[in-house]
């Protein structure tokens, strides 16, 4: 599965993904709970790259202190808004304002789609943000 960007403009996206095939009303699924998913996790502030206190601890998590005041001071970072996907074809596309998130959530939706892409429904091509010609 290829990766591109364009011009992102993180309050009004247009993420694009071209199929290698028609997909079936199950791979749509699998695509729609993928994006559903992502956008609940946003909404709710988990895509806050400033508080992400377990990822800076390294690999050993056990007896791990989580200061709650940090995570109290990092600022809001909440997904505004997602569209529903529409398809056309071996084309598929959605809109997203990003609101606040910082760009882990767009790293986060890559790589669930990528396994989407190696264990159910075969991806050629992920765009993010532009205009599709």
């Amino acid at each position: 599965m290829k990766v591109r960007f364009r011009e992102v403009d993180p309050f009004n996206c247009w993420i694009w993904i071209h199929f290698n095939d028609v997909p079936s009303q199950a791979e749509r699924d699998y695509i729609d709970g993928v994006f559903d998913s992502w956008y609940v996790i946003g909404r709710l502030g988990g895509f806050n790259a400033s508080n992400l206190q377990s990822q800076e601890e390294g690999s050993n998590l056990s007896w791990m202190s989580y200061d709650n005041e940090e995570a109290d001071n990092s600022l809001p970072s909440l997904m505004h808004n997602l569209a529903q996907l529409e398809y056309q074809g071996q084309w598929g596309r959605c809109w997203v304002d990003l609101g606040t998130c910082d760009a882990l959530a767009i790293d986060i939706l890559i790589n669930a789609l990528r396994q989407i892409h190696i264990d159910f429904v075969q991806i050629d091509e992920l765009l993010i943000g532009g205009v599709n010609e």
